[in-house]
């Protein structure tokens, strides 16, 4: 057998316990669970195959088994998926959640966002108001208006940015800032936004059918942006 004095191992895991997303859980090359079916096929077949032309031709010298947990997870998150960031208030975990169930939403992002805005001017038509292009057209022929469409593609580009970039919180602080101004220039209220948050809220647990924890994250996100977008959309500070 070959000497230690320069180790070459294998470490085989059992990565059943990590407290990660099923799947992004890591796929080791022998993941043994003792006693499961798996584990006993990879122990009688190709495992044995693999101790047979490595380990006792030499190319690796000892085997580690042991399960990864809580380290791995925090290396997979980028620290505690459950600590809370100071300027968002949201954990990583949340993150995760809102940015995995905006995924579906941003596929379609003209059509999901068109929807939107049709059931916002439904539920407060006095909105349409503050929609020129659209303001006197019927539902129908929302669609076909392209100075609509281009409202509804910055719309949904913003949302992504703002979903995408939550990982950077003090990022996006800095984006919704900058939409308070923009909005306040059109005279937009808080009560607008507060608005459209409960339409945003009634489409989502209808179209996506979200979890009771997901829909608590889009709280918080929701909940996140629009502190920050109401800082300069209530200030009377009028510079950019």
């Amino acid at each position: 057998m070959p000497s230690h004095c320069c180790s070459r191992k294998i470490i085989i895991f059992d990565g059943s316990d990590l407290n990660l997303p099923s799947e992004n859980k890591p796929k080791p090359q022998y993941d043994i669970s003792l006693g499961s079916q798996r584990a006993r096929s990879l122990q009688t077949k190709r495992f044995s195959h693999f101790l047979t032309n490595y380990f006792f031709t030499g190319e690796i010298d000892r085997i580690e088994f042991f399960t990864m947990g809580g380290w791995l997870s925090q290396l997979w998150w980028g620290g505690d998926p459950d600590e809370v960031n100071p300027v968002s208030g949201m954990t990583r975990r949340e993150v995760y959640a809102v940015q995995r169930s905006w995924a579906p939403v941003y596929k379609d992002s003209v059509a999901t966002g068109t929807e939107l805005l049709k059931r916002f001017f439904q539920a407060y038509p006095q909105s349409k108001e503050f929609f020129k292009m659209i303001r006197k057209l019927p539902e129908e022929e929302y669609a076909q208006n392209f100075q609509f469409k281009a409202h509804v593609i910055n719309l949904m580009s913003a949302l992504n940015q703002a979903v995408t970039n939550l990982n950077q919180p003090e990022v996006v602080a800095v984006m919704m800032n900058k939409l308070g101004e923009s909005h306040r220039k059109r005279k937009i209220q808080e009560q607008n936004f507060h608005d459209l948050k409960e339409v945003i809220v009634k489409m989502f647990i209808e179209v996506l059918k979200l979890d009771e924890s997901t829909l608590g994250a889009w709280g918080k996100t929701v909940g996140f942006w629009y502190k920050h977008i109401f800082e300069t959309l209530n200030s009377g500070d009028e510079s950019s």
